[in-house]
């Protein structure tokens, strides 16, 4: 919401991000894991390396027949003069080279290009399918935004390794492997030189890549944070909050702050790398003029191991060849360099793979008998939040009721007595910590989840619609319902004539989260779409609380209408909504303290009759 705050800040504290996160375990073997995400493009893959070794391996004839060039055709060894022919089939040879070379890596570029991004899109997806297996309390201690950065920026940041890694490392190792064989078979004294600064490349390297990882870290924190501050601040209910209080400056300053931290995390994390190229580029740069005079002492003979058969065409094809090693070269470094920045992207993203879901499903689902579908019992249960801290009193602390189907039952009770706590154990949104909650007499964890929310509809406080039309809206319950069944069920949620009165009907779109409705046109609507998956039990959470007297009204003749026939709890905070309950449960403190009828419980002059008195006063 807008307005931020100290306990805002404080979330963007570090420590409470880990803590937040703090079920999730390590990451075992994170490059055995990057690797086996290729695992299912094994056919690709090996098309890959195949083209890659054939451009790598034509890559080492060109300096080859450059050599001849000079040395055959255009400053024979044995002064006869230029060679037109061979020249004309040496260069012919060498663009038929070329060309080929440049085909097969388009080749190999739209198949890689393919796999990194089917991996890409593999997973997001797999972390998308995990996120919507978890159970409810992960998404009420965490951010809305900080999930959505692991699902855009963190997957979207490891893109570029998904998708080149393969084909570059094998390429590059390759081609690096073939150069120096070539060079060798030219000059094993330049070979020698060209490479002796090597080893200090690659230490230099780690050592980047380490301050690469750290700073990379620190940019997804930022960027999850920025995320969250967007989809807080400019959400419906943000705006409203921040322009119903004057924090809009304070907001804008907020996401300034953080967006000011971004930039210089992005900064630090292009010029930590920038030094290592620049001597990299420095190194390659004077290495030819090195080779130059290194050649020069080994023709006149003035150096260890001189070689008079260092030719004009050898040099030149040796610094083809060297210019050919040195960019591969520095190519597996950028590689590395990237995996090492990558690593804590991939760890991010696998940390949200490993979350186990508080809440699965059972190994053999055990039958829901149709005929008792309706019937509920909750057996002495007992509920803890995954969260609460040690010695905190229990949610629910034994509570015990049965209700036969067709039941109407109402819980009542002061705010945080449990009773929302009741209405999601039902679904299995949370999970019991003691005794069991059955339907049809089945424990609940006993039952497949799609066969239990079947059998179940809740209607909340605060309505959630989609920015989609009424009809789309409606569908979310039943996506092949038929017209005549929106109708129908419209009609009995006294919604069906003020979607008619709209200009496009069904076809209405209700704006983000509903905002282009009433309150009342929304609850009705979300009324509407739990009768069209007719359930037999349905869950009423305070759905009338928010509502003004006249909306309360026609909601609640709605919520009769389709309370009739099933078994129905009914959580309620207007004690007028639920006078005529077949059985009204009075929850304080996590227990049940009285049950009974209205008047039943009038008469005994406890905690009800005095709820009761308080709203008639009011």
């Amino acid at each position: 919401m807008g307005g931020g705050g100290g306990g805002r800040v404080a979330m963007r504290d570090e420590k409470a991000q880990r803590r937040a996160n703090a079920d999730a375990p390590r990451v075992p073997d994170l490059g055995k894991r990057i690797v086996s995400l290729f695992a299912p493009h094994k056919r690709q893959i090996t098309l890959t390396i195949v083209l890659v070794l054939v451009v790598a391996t034509i890559a080492v004839f060109p300096p080859l027949l450059t050599q001849r060039v000079f040395d055959e055709a255009l400053f024979p060894l044995d002064g006869s003069g230029v060679d037109l022919q061979l020249l004309w089939t040496l260069v012919g040879i060498m663009v038929a080279l070329w060309v080929s070379s440049s085909l097969l890596g388009i080749w190999q570029t739209w198949i890689t290009s393919r796999v990194g991004n089917r991996v890409m899109g593999q997973l997001r997806t797999s972390l998308f399918d995990r996120l919507q297996g978890m159970e409810l309390a992960f998404f009420t201690r965490t951010k809305t935004g900080v999930i959505q950065s692991r699902l855009q920026n963190d997957v979207g940041g490891v893109a570029s390794v998904l998708s080149n890694t393969v084909s570059s490392v094998v390429g590059n190792t390759v081609t690096v492997i073939a150069s120096l064989v070539t060079m060798l078979i030219l000059s094993w004294q330049l070979t020698i030189a060209a490479v002796l600064l090597t080893p200090v490349l690659i230490i230099l390297q780690r050592r980047v890549g380490q301050v690469r990882a750290r700073i990379a870290t620190k940019t997804q924190e930022s960027l999850s944070e920025m995320t969250a501050i967007t989809q807080e601040s400019l959400s419906v209910s943000g705006i409203l909050l921040a322009k119903a209080f004057g924090r809009q400056a304070d907001e804008s300053r907020r996401y300034r702050d953080e967006n000011d931290r971004q930039i210089d995390l992005q900064v630090r994390l292009m010029m930590s790398g920038q030094t290592f190229f620049a001597l990299v580029s420095i190194f390659i740069s004077i290495l030819p003029a090195v080779i130059y005079v290194i050649a020069g002492y080994l023709i006149t003979g003035q150096a260890p191991g001189a070689d008079e058969g260092v030719t004009a065409g050898t040099l030149v094809a040796f610094t083809t060849v060297q210019a050919r090693l040195l960019m591969p070269l520095m190519g597996l470094l950028r590689v590395s360099l990237d995996l090492q920045t990558s690593s804590a992207l991939f760890a991010r993203i696998f940390e949200y793979l490993d979350l186990v879901p508080a809440i699965v499903p059972p190994a053999e689902p055990k039958p829901l008998p149709r005929e008792r579908a309706g019937e509920v019992e909750f057996d002495r249960v007992e509920f803890h939040y995954p969260d609460a801290r040690e010695g905190e009193r229990a949610t629910l602390d034994g509570v015990s009721f049965r209700l036969e189907p067709g039941t109407f039952a109402a819980f009542v009770g002061p705010s945080g007595a449990g009773k929302t706590t009741i209405g999601y154990l039902l679904p299995r949104l949370h999970e019991v910590t003691g005794g069991a909650v059955r339907l049809g007499g089945v424990d609940v964890r006993e039952l497949d989840p799609a066969a239990l929310t079947d059998h179940i509809g809740i209607v909340s406080q605060e309505p959630y619609l989609f920015h989609a039309s009424i009809a789309e809206n409606l569908r979310y319950a039943k996506p092949d319902a038929t017209d005549a069944e929106l109708d129908a069920a419209t009609r009995a949620a006294s919604i069906y004539d003020t979607i008619h009165r709209f200009p496009d009907g069904y076809d209405t779109i209700v704006g983000e989260r509903g905002y282009r409705l009433s309150g009342g046109e929304k609850q009705r609507i979300a009324i509407a779409r739990v009768l069209l998956k007719d359930p037999e039990v349905l869950v009423l959470d305070e759905a009338t609380s928010a509502l003004d007297t006249v909306s309360e009204r026609v909601v609640q003749a709605a919520l009769d209408a389709a309370a009739r026939g099933r078994t129905t709890l009914a959580i309620a905070h207007r004690l007028s909504t639920i006078r005529d309950a077949d059985v009204i449960f009075v929850i304080d403190a996590g227990r049940i303290v009285e049950r009974g009828t209205h008047a039943e419980l009038l008469a005994l002059g406890g905690t009800y009759a005095t709820l009761f008195a308080q709203q008639s006063a009011d």
